[in-house]
């Protein structure tokens, strides 16, 4: 909500407010049967009007929201019960209130009439008990219908769907008409399950909103189905808040399904997100079916268990739901009348999407690749898949994107002999059944409105829209943003106006500014949400107006960046190299070079095809420089002089012109190269000459595989490769590794060093999909006699420690790539406090550090020890002293030492050492016991003289590995000594 705060809100900052409880359970009780529901018979006493439905064709019972028009004093009792235990948000029974879901007993002509009769009774009751200190509300509630827009009802056809996005929007457009005529002070769109279902539902009340003139506070609130963490329809709770977040919502949260206790670690993330109020109302613990509600936690235990959600600073709203009772209430307005409410965190604006999981791009966010191939313009092969109706294998080309790096995958059906709104919408639905990818966001792509509209009702997540422009006017422009803003999508905007599109900085940056304007200050779109596509157009055409495209197109990012705040810059990659199609390796390398210098100047994101993209360092340098001069437009033949070129490179494909140069160098470097190309032609082939050279097998991976990774590591930090070539390097990687483990397990068989040294749980944290330094890290583990459990990626906190307890870890091994991992970390740490483990905790990963280890996690974790490890070669001697009887606490007090340092110094104060008692520091010190061990007899006593020995001889006895690890350079001696960077 913005502008002035509404009365709600004020109480919303001075207090926590009392949701109601269960109408269901309630009813449950008085035992109902077919003649109540229809009125036939009266229970109790009814001096009201009511309505009867004698004759109507089909069973009623159990459809509450009749008991409006029928038994409305049961409602009304009920009502009056929550609001005598503290309730100050009183929900109507309309949670079936639909014409979707009266449909199941032929009763959608009553919707209208049951949303007015709900509001009014609830609205009476409100009235009657408010007071100026306690106000009472009105939460009119739309309930999900038992219909999934996301889901398909036939197993056999994902692609079927029993109820459209507008069926949906209509249905509820009605029952927001009812419960705003009857009185409510809010809507509450409630009990999601499936995210779709619910912006169709916001979609209506926003066009309500607009077509009528009004506005009322909307409360959301999802459905954590079970134990994965996820709604029935797939989403991540920061997901779900991503997918609803444009309705400006006054609180969010989760209810049903699950009590207090198996909620709390999804309340506990909606808080941390969420930049409005968060609501909790739970079921009063699982189900009991031999419960006489089919719940039986008491109302002490709940309230307690809301309160440390309160006391842990989760909430602003809390309630109950199934099981629950007017004593729930009761006790959970006890439990909080003195806890303070949850303070909105200020949370950054960046561009938060979703598919089933979240996504966000912030200014430290890594280069976004959008896949390009699920296009029909720009992938022969997927347009062959869809004309042929082949959605099968076309679903594969969006998920092999996905395999490859892609963090959005592009749709677009723009071909003239396909319905366009079809085939989107029919394979955007298919998307949806499969998670591996619709785990990511889409962006939709048409030049046609229709298509991306009917896009646009096929996705739960925030999806991207591609494109809107002033091309047709301002009016125009503004009712397509509008749209999509109400659809809850961000919008890719072109460079294009009245007047065509913008080829020159100038032209760029005015379109750009003056749609800016428009969006920000006319259509309310946040600017966050904009990402701006400058146009790429294609160089060294041999036209002369084309030569500064490019370099039009860098200047024109590094200023939208710097004036047009928040706003992202994306563009289609490929259409650079347009001029040199057939020429695979100049295209290549021309997408590489044009990339490197438009991300360093504040590109974002880009489509592009993970295929045709190289590694700046890579490029010989005769082809980068001429690449270069061209991109850069460094003279005027620069054009010319690179289609010269091209001839001598020119070839069908890479294969065809691979230089295999390479080839002749030494193992180390071959096996460098192959990992930086992504080569796995090669990779076992040297790994196994690699094996033969080295003492031990592991030493290949500590050493020439480890230091290929880490050029690797270099490169993609430096902006010199993107994510999908890692993942290929990661693959080379993952080959070279598997030729090697047998001969590792041989090894500890033929030494007889079988034994594990320790149980370790390996997790790359919530919200970074990225594992290739923790496997690397696993394997060296694995190699050295440790169990390691590897969790995978998108790890959330409580199956973490759930993990640990159930495998009982030593250690918990912590990894992510991204600024966000970091965060999640911290998190877990501050977890395994509350849940008192005290086992170690190791983090890694590119972006983690010893100086925020110590600052921002290990404070979180006083019970236990926190470590950094610096690469994977590291991991082993951290691992082993944590786990040594003799080393530990040793080695663990000299790290909180060392940490605390650090923490001093980093807070601009001077350092001080940490003292321990006499006591402490004696209990510490060295244990010898001679008693059962006879040290054996030197065969030299004595002292004795060498004169002039020669010092090479002696320098054959000296191990300098420990030197060069202090000196923190990663290698074995002597072969470190060969190393072209430290040797």
């Amino acid at each position: 909500m913005t502008g002035k705060l509404l009365p709600i809100e004020q109480l919303l900052q001075q207090r926590i407010l009392i949701l109601d409880g269960a109408m269901g359970t309630m009813i449950q009780r008085y035992k109902l049967t077919e003649a109540h529901y229809r009125g036939t018979e009266l229970f109790g006493d009814c001096s009201g009007a009511r309505q009867t439905f004698v004759d109507h064709p089909i069973d009623v019972k159990g459809c509450n929201d009749l008991l409006l028009l029928t038994q409305p004093h049961i409602v009304g009792g009920i009502h009056r019960q929550y609001l005598e235990a503290g309730a100050d948000i009183l929900e109507t029974c309309t949670f079936n209130s639909t014409s979707v879901s009266m449909a199941d007993y032929e009763m959608q002509h009553l919707v209208y009439e049951l949303n007015v009769a709900g509001a009014k009774l609830a609205r009476g009751l409100c009235d009657k008990f408010s007071t100026r200190d306690k106000p009472r509300f009105v939460a009119g509630v739309l309930g999900p219908t038992g219909r999934t827009a996301s889901i398909s009802p036939d197993v056999n056809d994902p692609g079927a769907r029993n109820v459209s996005f507008d069926e949906l929007v209509e249905s509820y457009a009605e029952a927001v008409r009812g419960l705003l005529d009857g009185g409510a002070d809010i809507l509450m769109v409630e009990t999601i399950f499936d995210t779709l279902n619910a912006k169709a539902a916001l979609f209506a009340i926003e066009r309500h909103f607009e077509q009528h003139g009004v506005r009322v506070p909307i409360m959301i609130s999802g459905t954590i189905t079970d134990a994965s963490g996820r709604t029935l329809s797939g989403q991540t709770t920061e997901a779900f808040y991503n997918s609803l977040a444009h309705s400006r919502p006054l609180s969010i949260g989760l209810n049903c399904a699950l009590g207090a206790e198996l909620m709390r670690p999804y309340v506990e993330e909606m808080s941390r997100v969420a930049s409005c109020y968060v609501s909790a109302h739970p079921n009063a613990g699982l189900p009991n079916p031999l419960s006489e509600t089919g719940y039986d936690e008491l109302p002490e235990k709940t309230a307690r268990l809301v309160k440390e959600f309160a006391t842990s600073g989760f909430l602003n709203i809390a309630g109950g739901c199934c099981g629950t009772s007017p004593a729930h209430i009761k006790a959970i307005a006890e439990a909080l009348k003195d806890v303070p409410p949850r303070k909105i965190p200020p949370i950054e604006k960046k561009l938060r999407l979703s598919g089933l999981e979240p996504f966000n791009v912030g200014d430290d966010s890594l280069f976004v690749n959008v896949g390009e191939r699920a296009n029909v313009t720009g992938s022969a092969k997927f347009k062959r898949l869809i004309l042929e109706g082949n959605y099968d294998e076309a679903l594969d080309v969006a998920k092999q994107q996905v395999e490859t790096g892609a963090q959005v995958i592009d749709i677009n059906m723009d071909e003239a002999m396909l319905d366009g709104e079809a085939a989107m919408a029919k394979f955007l639905n298919l998307i949806a059944s499969e998670p591996d990818i619709s785990k990511v966001p889409l962006m939709i792509d048409s030049s046609k409105w229709s298509i991306i509209e009917a896009g646009l009702k096929c996705v739960q997540g925030k999806p991207i829209v591609n494109s809107i422009s002033l091309k047709e006017g301002e009016e125009l422009f503004i009712k397509h943003a509008t749209l999509v803003r109400r659809y809850g999508a961000a919008a890719v905007v072109m460079a294009f106006d009245e007047q065509g599109q913008a080829d020159t900085f100038k032209r760029k940056t005015e379109i750009c500014k003056r749609s800016y304007d428009i969006l920000v200050n006319k259509v309310g779109f946040p600017p966050e949400d904009i990402i701006f596509d400058p146009n790429i157009f294609a160089i060294a055409t041999g036209i002369e107006e084309h030569n500064n495209y490019a370099v039009d197109f860098i200047e024109a990012t590094a200023w939208i960046r710097k004036h047009l705040p928040l706003a992202k810059i994306s563009g289609g990659v490929s259409n650079v190299s347009f001029s040199f199609r057939g020429n695979e390796p100049v295209r290549e390398a021309i997408h590489t070079v044009f990339l490197y210098h438009a991300i360093n100047a504040g590109m974002g994101m880009g489509i592009v095809n993970a295929g045709q993209l190289g590694v700046y360092e890579e490029i010989s340098k005769e082809l980068r420089d001429a690449v270069e001069d061209v991109v850069l437009n460094r003279s005027p033949d620069a054009g010319e002089k690179l289609v010269k070129l091209a001839e001598s490179v020119k070839g069908g494909g890479k294969e065809q012109i691979e230089d295999l140069a390479w080839r002749k160098r030494t193992v180390p470097e071959r096996i460098t190269h192959a990992l930086v190309r992504g080569i796995t032609t090669f990779i076992v082939e040297d790994t196994e000459e690699a094996r033969q050279q080295a003492q031990f097998p592991v030493e290949v991976i500590e050493g020439p595989l480890m230091t290929g990774m880490n050029v690797v590591g270099d490169l993609f930090g430096a902006g010199k490769m993107f994510l999908p070539q890692v993942v290929k390097s990661a693959r080379v990687m993952k080959q070279a590794v598997a030729h090697l483990v047998p001969y590792i397990e041989a090894e500890k068989l033929r030494t007889g060093n079988t034994s594990a040294k320790g149980k370790i749980v390996m997790a790359t944290v919530k919200g970074d999909v990225h594992d290739i330094g923790k496997n690397i890290v696993t394997v060296v583990l694995q190699c050295n006699n440790f169990e390691v459990v590897n969790m995978g990626v998108m790890v959330p906190c409580q199956q973490i420690l759930d993990a640990a307890r159930e495998h009982k870890a030593d250690i918990i091994g912590l990894s992510g790539l991204i600024t966000p991992s970091l965060e999640e970390m911290a998190h877990v740490a501050k977890e395994m406090q509350r849940q008192g483990f005290t086992i170690p905790l190791l983090i890694g990963g590119a972006t983690t550090s010893r100086v925020h280890t110590a600052v921002k996690i290990a404070p979180n974790y006083p019970g236990g020890a926190t470590v950094y490890a610096t690469d994977a070669s590291r991991a082993v001697g951290v691992c082993s002293n944590l786990l040594s009887d003799t080393l530990r606490d040793a080695y663990i007090a000299g790290i909180k030492a060392d940490y605390a340092a650090a923490r001093e110094q980093h807070e601009g104060r001077k350092s001080k050492a940490v003292h321990v008692t006499l006591k402490e520091a004696r209990a510490h010190g060295l244990k010898t016991d001679w008693r059962n061990y006879m040290p054996p007899r030197p065969w030299l006593t004595g002292v004795h003289k060498f004169e002039n020995y020669p010092l090479d001889k002696i320098a054959e006895y000296i191990d300098w590995t420990p030197f060069f690890h202090a000196w923190e350079l990663s290698g074995r001696y002597p072969k470190i000594l060969q190393d072209k960077t430290v040797g």
